[in-house]
Parts: C-alpha cells; sequence; structure tokens
C-alpha cells in the first residue's frame, strides 16, 4: 500500500517478528512503530525478556513537535507525521496474548507507513513531498533503556523537492533499513530516534546534494491507545 503525504504492515507468528518504520517513522521521522508478509526481527543471544500491554490493542504514532532530515547541507523538516491502524488490518496493533509477551526478545507488530505532512526544505523557494510505501514494523525491548526499532522497507519512503531545487532523495535505496529508537514509557508513551543516520541516494541538479549517502534523522512520536484512550501503551519485562 503507498500513502501519500499531499493527501494526506498481518498477524504474526507466535514468538517471532513481523516487522518490516522506515522514517521516517523512516520516517524518517522517521516514525515507528502490513497487510504482506514482513521481514523479521532476530532477538540478540542476551535479549532479555518483553511485554508489551496492553494485549491486542490498537495504537497510533503521532509525531511530537517536527521530524528533521539532514542530507549533506540540506535540512528537511516536518510538523506533522502519523502511523495509525486502519479497518481489517493486524498493523498497529499489540499482538493478542500469549505473543504480546517474549520470554528472550522483543514483541514485533507490523505497522502502516507513516504518513507526512507541512514538510519544508532548508532552502527558500522549495516544496517537499514525502511518499511511504511497503512493509514497515516496529520491534518493542524491555531494558534500561527500553528500545523500539523501527524497520522501513527499501526505499520505503521518497522526498522530493521542486522549485528552485528539483531533487528525489530515496531513503534506503539498497535494502531494508532497522532504525533505532528509545522507547519510554509515559502518558503517553514515546518512540525517540536521534541522529540515526538513514541510507539515503540523492538525485537531482543545482542544489540537490547529490553526493550524500546518508540522511540524520531525528524525531519523536508520541504512542495513543487508540482502542482504549484511558490507557497506555508500555513495555515491561
Amino acid at each position: 500500500m503507498t500513502s501519500h503525504s499531499t493527501h494526506s504492515p498481518s498477524s504474526s507468528p507466535r514468538r517471532r517478528a513481523l516487522l518490516v518504520v522506515g522514517a521516517g517513522l523512516a520516517v524518517t521521522a522517521s516514525l515507528a512503530l502490513t497487510g504482506g508478509t514482513a521481514a523479521t526481527a532476530a532477538p540478540t543471544r542476551d535479549a532479555g525478556p518483553t511485554t508489551v500491554e496492553p494485549a491486542g490493542h490498537a495504537f497510533a504514532a503521532t509525531l511530537n513537535g517536527s521530524a528533521t532530515f539532514k542530507a549533506g547541507s540540506v535540512t528537511i523538516t516536518c510538523t506533522a507525521s502519523s502511523s495509525t491502524p486502519t479497518d481489517g488490518s493486524t498493523n498497529n496493533h499489540v499482538p493478542q496474548a500469549p505473543d504480546n509477551a517474549n520470554p528472550a526478545g522483543p514483541v514485533v507488530s507490523g505497522i502502516n507507513p507513516p504518513v507526512y505532512s507541512n514538510c519544508r526544505g532548508s532552502l527558500p523557494g522549495v516544496t517537499v513531498t514525502i511518499t511511504t510505501s511497503g512493509e514497515w514494523g516496529v520491534s518493542m525491548q524491555h531494558g534500561s533503556p527500553s528500545t523500539a526499532s523501527l524497520t522501513a522497507p527499501a526505499a520505503g519512503m521518497v522526498l522530493k523537492s521542486s522549485g528552485l531545487a528539483n531533487c528525489t532523495v530515496t531513503a534506503s535505496p539498497g535494502g531494508p533499513a532497522t532504525i533505532p529508537a528509545t522507547f519510554t514509557n509515559g502518558t503517553p508513551s514515546q518512540i525517540t530516534v536521534t541522529d540515526y543516520a538513514l541510507p539515503v541516494k540523492v538525485e537531482g541538479g543545482f542544489g540537490c546534494p547529490t553526493t550524500a549517502t546518508t540522511a540524520l534523522l531525528n524525531a519523536t512520536y508520541d504512542v495513543t491507545d487508540v482502542t482504549d484512550p484511558a490507557s497506555q501503551i508500555t513495555v515491561g519485562g
């Protein structure tokens, strides 16, 4: 499925990841946390137990503040981004029990590609749009701190600028990207991506940072319980 910034990831096998993020967000923003088959996230050998609650609840991830992507001398800033559940899909849902708990690794959920809007470039006279597509996911692991690694598919985010600089920036062109993030329990809980160097391919003419091979991604997403707004999505041991 494809989502466009101008208009406005299947159930998980037991104890396995459904991962594709993305920010993009892959978000970029990257937020992260499909309707198709997602890639797996292998728990590390020393990973401890993780439980995500409430089991089965739908969640949304909404940008808090702004998301930035910096490639070379060019910075793109977006002030609106979200990944929300859709009818008929298990994306953006905490797995049902017992799959919301893993005794030796992360709990993984598919998520819908994040939508970005209200984006601008650091160059004057430039309009920016971001398109996202494919299978995205979030892998949540309890720890100090807890993490929420986002997975974005190859070329799952494309940024285009028009005006004084006509550029195309393709995120993770060579394969899926795993975007490390922290997960903080709270009201609401949050996923934060800090200075992640997202692989990119930049194409275009004058004003385009064509020598850049990475874009630094920074974004914070509020994670809210859609099934029960009075509850919070939490990661524990």
